[in-house]
């Protein structure tokens, strides 16, 4: 194995996004889950926040070095880089990120792929939890039973959507502007909020599938890192999220 701090070389890199492409309805509709909820608690700001647990916590599924270097360098070189992009760009910062993200295509490209990056990273913290794991419960776990037939089929399909995702992204449970429950990834940082994003709607789960998310202990398993994921995923803030956005 090439030495740690090539690998983190390595691993850091971050590609250029290319266009995505809308797919279904108008930007318009297509965004009303998120225009709906634009005053929502559990919007996201510029700035990033602390690690709701330690680096250690999820050891289940992530190494502690692996989230140390994930939220100290990866995470917060993006919302470093969105802060400063902001200023350049004439952004308000005291206004909720998802409103730059649902118009991302007025902007650079910095904006783009650190906008989504500082996005992302905040919502796959809290969606991890050393208490996590098992199933959903409540109006959620029955919207997932009803979508998808059955949880277990809910999981193969996500897991899925996260292995094949060709180089680095994300996968995603989002609800689509009919709010309904949809299954879909997007390449590098963009996310479903994003008006030229390629699926469309309000992120409930995302998952890391860039390989500096778990290469140090994976390697090149990609699908290992997903199964052990799923040990740690936290229902009950995907629960309010979905609650709140329905």
């Amino acid at each position: 194995m090439a030495p740690l701090s090539t690998r983190r070389d390595f691993i850091s890199t971050t590609g250029k996004a290319g266009l995505g492409i809308c797919v279904g309805s108008t930007i318009l509709s297509a965004c009303s889950v998120l225009s709906k909820n634009s005053s929502r608690k559990d919007n996201i700001g510029f700035n990033q926040e602390p690690l709701p647990y330690g680096y250690n916590a999820l050891t289940e599924a992530i190494d502690a070095q692996t989230m140390e270097i994930h939220y100290t360098k990866h995470a917060a070189g993006y919302a470093k880089n969105l802060q400063d992009a902001a200023q350049t760009e004439g952004v308000n910062m005291n206004k909720p990120l998802e409103d730059v993200l649902a118009n991302i295509k007025k902007y650079s490209t910095k904006m783009r792929n650190n906008a989504g990056g500082h996005y992302n990273h905040e919502l796959f913290w809290k969606s991890m939890s050393p208490k996590g794991g098992g199933n959903p419960e409540g109006k959620l776990g029955a919207a997932i039973a009803d979508s998808f037939g059955s949880f277990e089929t809910f999981r193969t399909q996500f897991s899925d959507a996260g292995k094949n995702r060709f180089g680095s992204g994300w996968a995603w449970l989002f609800l689509d502007h009919d709010k309904k429950l949809r299954i879909g990834s997007t390449p590098n940082q963009d996310n479903p909020i994003m008006d030229i994003a390629e699926i469309k709607g309000y992120p409930l789960l995302g998952l890391d599938v860039w390989e500096h998310a778990y290469y140090l202990r994976y390697q090149n398993k990609r699908a290992d890192y997903i199964n052990n994921w799923w040990k740690v995923v936290n229902w009950n803030y995907i629960q309010d999220r979905y609650q709140s956005a329905i």
